[in-house]
Order: structure tokens, then sequence, then C-alpha cells
């Protein structure tokens, strides 16, 4: 057993924790990162998934809205984040006539026309031009805020009403989120592909009183003040890797394969304790700990009971030989390069989550889908380019964990063919007839429940957040300015449980590291 000391002490290399590495390291404090897995980045990770399948998937998370543009200059990141050409399609069939929501990337002409066609007038698209002007203007109104010091209510508050006008307030911040919906809008696709992006991920519904559907659609749409969720080229490994380089060029150090097994701190400062690659029992000291595992994690560590949290979402990973055909007219290669919509219609997202609810998984089950290498074609090998090789990543909703807790196998499997039964219902051609097959012969997909997420990065439930995200503002005067404080002075939340954490953002992980930074006046 062997006792080092340091300034700070991240616990969890995930890319929140590398993220205050760098800044810690570069602010010229001692650092040690301890990660469990053999590899750092977390959910933020590429990996070759399938034998011989030279094709490098974002397994986990899959694209990047929230990373500040600041923490990629004050990091020095090299990384490119690029635009999908489309923002989303829908398939839509009405009176047995398959037809279908274009919304590009750049909304122009077809967008127009997508929205006429489907709905019989210019005004649903003329709302929805509205629509997205005041979310962009409430987005521009928080994004600058969440690298700062908390602000008031009160005057996060009035900058919303100034930037977006005096009811956007308490549209977004004070009321469920779905009377806005039906008081914009009046299709039932055009409202469902708005409310998607307030209950993906969450076990939540357009009028949930708690309100966590409005704090889920803010954070889809703030990220940078554009809301613009973007493909890193590399895959999300790339963005993992960038981070560790930085931290590690900061002096940071970094040790994987490292089990936290507690936590302790005193007044004088805290003791970490790991079993390392070896079996080895290891300890380290520090002046601060911050903690990149989520808040009940942390409160096991620390001998203590944790809030039970329940993630809600079934990912799919998939190699295909080719994009399948549409039941439309509609270039594959156009549908699948943004968010491709299944049964996400405002009706069905509803009865879905009505279903989940009451225990049974959801019949048609909502899903999107993204084809991430039409944007970014380097995450697979120059032969599987050339062949037109094409990966697809399926996230489906209201698929809460105790649906799987019985049976995570079984119940895995009757998800995933309730959610490929989705897609197909689109398809010219069964999805199952492009995969591809890996060395063994295998069709290239798998699925991670929850329960798999909770067992293979330690998500508590398998909640993609960490559980439920808080609105990105102080409730009245606080001694937590950046919403990062524990119980004692020497812990600091740096990950998804801070109180704006939440996806690939990085911004706990500042703004941890800021917090710490004040305290010793650097």
């Amino acid at each position: 057993m062997t006792d080092e000391q340091y300034d700070a002490i991240v616990v969890g290399g995930g890319h929140n924790g590398l993220v205050a590495a760098g800044y810690l390291g570069r602010a010229g404090l001692s650092v040690l990162v301890v990660e469990k897995r053999r590899t750092v980045g977390g959910a933020v990770a590429s990996v070759r998934t399938f034998p011989g399948v030279d094709a490098h998937l974002s397994r986990y998370s899959y694209l990047v809205s929230l990373l500040p543009d600041q923490v990629v200059a004050d990091l020095g990141l090299r990384i490119e984040l690029r635009s999908r050409a489309t923002a989303s399609y829908t398939p839509v069939d009405r009176d047995g006539r398959p037809g279908g929501l274009l919304v590009e990337r750049a909304e122009g002409p077809a967008t127009a026309a997508a929205f006429a066609e489907l709905t019989g007038s210019a005004a649903e698209y003329d709302s929805w031009q509205r629509f997205q002007q005041t979310a962009g203007a409430v987005a521009g109104a928080i994004a600058p805020t969440l690298l700062r010091p908390l602000p008031r209510r009160a005057d996060l508050a009035d900058a919303v009403r100034s930037a977006a006008g005096a009811d956007a307030w308490q549209a977004l911040f004070e009321r469920p989120i779905g009377e806005l919906v039906e008081v914009t809008f009046a299709d039932d696709a055009v409202r469902g592909t708005v409310l998607t992006d307030a209950v993906i991920g969450e076990h939540t519904y357009a009028h949930d009183p708690t309100l966590r559907q409005n704090r889920v659609f803010l954070y889809h749409v703030v990220g940078n003040g554009t809301g613009e969720w973007r493909v890193p080229v590399g895959g999300m490994g790339a963005v993992s890797a960038e981070l560790e380089r930085c931290a590690r060029e900061a002096g940071a150090e970094i040790v994987t394969g490292a089990e936290v097994r507690e936590v302790a701190t005193d007044g004088a400062g805290c003791t970490v304790s790991w079993v390392d690659a070896e079996g080895a029992e290891r300890t380290a000291t520090a002046g601060h700990v911050l903690a990149n595992v989520s808040a009940s994690t942390l409160a096991r560590l620390r001998g203590r009971t944790g809030a039970d949290e329940e993630g809600s979402q079934l990912k799919v990973n998939m190699v295909l030989e080719r994009l399948p055909r549409l039941r439309t007219d509609v270039d594959p290669r156009t549908a699948f390069a943004g968010t491709f919509h299944i049964d996400q219609g405002y009706g069905q997202l509803e009865a879905a989550y009505r279903a989940a609810d009451a225990g049974q998984l959801p019949d048609p089950l909502p899903a999107e889908v993204y084809c991430h290498s039409l944007t970014d074609p380097s995450i697979l090998g120059a032969d599987l380019v050339a062949a037109g090789w094409q990966t697809l990543t399926m996230f489906g909703l209201h698929t809460p964990a105790r649906l799987f807790r019985d049976d995570n196998a079984g119940m895995r499997e009757r998800a995933l063919h309730r959610a490929l039964a989705g897609i197909n219902r689109h398809l010219a051609e069964p999805i199952e007839h492009c995969l591809a097959t890996d060395a063994n012969g295998a069709p290239c997909i798998e699925a991670k429940t929850p329960l798999d997420l909770a067992a293979e990065l330690d998500l508590p439930g398998g909640h993609i957040f960490h559980g439920d995200l808080q609105w990105p503002h102080a409730d009245d005067d606080t001694d937590d300015p950046w919403g990062v404080a524990t119980d004692t002075d020497r812990l600091l939340i740096c990950g998804s449980s801070a109180r704006r954490g939440g996806a690939v953002s990085g911004i706990a992980g500042h703004n941890a590291a800021h917090a710490l930074l004040a305290r010793l006046d650097r």
C-alpha cells in the first residue's frame, strides 16, 4: 500500500473528470485521475464492437451539443464537430399513404414544401419557425451562463424574457411544455417532433407536473446557443482521446484499471482508496476530491445510501452493408443523415409513456435513428466506405429500467424486435436484410438496456443523466455558487450529477474546477 499526496484527486475518468483535470493542471495543481475501466472516457468512447469489422462505433453516447466552444478553446482540444446535412426526417403514414416530414439543417424550400404536403397549408411551418426562433432566443440567453456561477432564478427569468418575450419564461420554466406544444401546433407529427426533445432519456411525458420534461427540452436546445447536435469526426473516442491528451499535457496523472472502494473526507483533506489492475490496494490523499461519478455511487463510496435512479432508453448499434430503401421516394442518404423519427407522434409518445408506466413494453416503441457514417466516414475502414457500408445508431424511448429487472436478456430481445419492427414499417425492405455480418457470421447488431448501461458504465439505474436534470439557475441566494457542492468543502461534484451536468458537455468538469480554484484563489 502506498500513500501519495496531491492537490486534487478526480474520481472517475469520464469526459467531465478529464476536463476538470485539464483545467486544474493548467492552473498548476497536482492532479490524480483514478478510473475504474482500462480506458478513460466513460460513455464518451469509440469501440470496435463487432469481431473482424473495421467500424469504430460511438457505443454509448453518440452526438455532441452541450460542449461549449469556450472549453474546446481553453483546453486546446483538437477536435472537429461536423453538422449533419439533415436536421430530421419523420416518416408518416396517413390514410394508407406513406409520406414524411423533412427538416433540413439549413431550412429552405424543401422543408417548407414538406410541412405543406403533410399538413395541407403553410400555417404549421409558420408556427414551427416562430417556435424555433423562441427556442433559439432562450438558448442564447442561457448558454452564456453555463460556465459562470449560477444565476439567480429571478435574474435568469429577466434574461429569458428580454431575449425571447414575456411569455417564454412561464411556458418553459413554470408550465408543462405540453401546453406550449398544443397551443402552438395542430399536427400530431409536428407536435411529436418537438416533444421528443423533452422526453428522450427520461421517463416523463408532456404534462408531467414535475416539469422534468421541460428541463430535458432545455438541455437539448441550449448548447452553444444553437442547440445543434453535431457528429465528432473520428467518433466519440476522438473527443475522449483529446481530453486525455490535454489532461496529461497539463500534468495530470491518470491511473486506469483502478476500482475506487472508498472516499473519506475530514476537515484537513481527503483519502481515496482503490484496488489497482493487479489487485493491490492503493491509497492517495489530497486537499480536495472531485467526484466524476453519480451521486448514488459517491454516497456508496462514502458509506452512505444513495438515491434510486432509473434510466429509460434502449441503445442499439448496427453496421449495415447498405442503407435500406424507404417506402417513400426520399433518398435514404437524406433521410438518415439527421435524426430519423420512428413512432414519435404526439399521441404515440403519450401512449408509450402510459404503457411503460403501467409496466408494459410500448407497442409501437418510439425510437430515433442516426447514421453517423454519412457525416463522418472515417469511423469505417476505407474498404467498407468504398463498399457503401454504413453505421446506424437507434435510441429507443420509454423503456424504463423496471421493465428489464425480472429478465434483462429476454426483455432486451423483445425490445430490440419491437424497435426493428418499428423502423421496418417505413422501409421497402427489412433492415435485417441490410445488416453486415462479423467474422463469426453473426449479424452486426447489439442492444443495450438501462441495466446493461448500469453494469458497464456504473450509471445509476442506467440513467444517462445520472438522475433528473436540474434547472440551470440557483433558486435563491446560495452557498453553492457553481452548483457542484456537497456537504463538505473538501468534496465537489464534477460529473453529470452537478446542477448543470448531463450529456456530453464538460460543463460540470469546468465548473467544479473553477469552484475549487476560486476557493484556492488561483
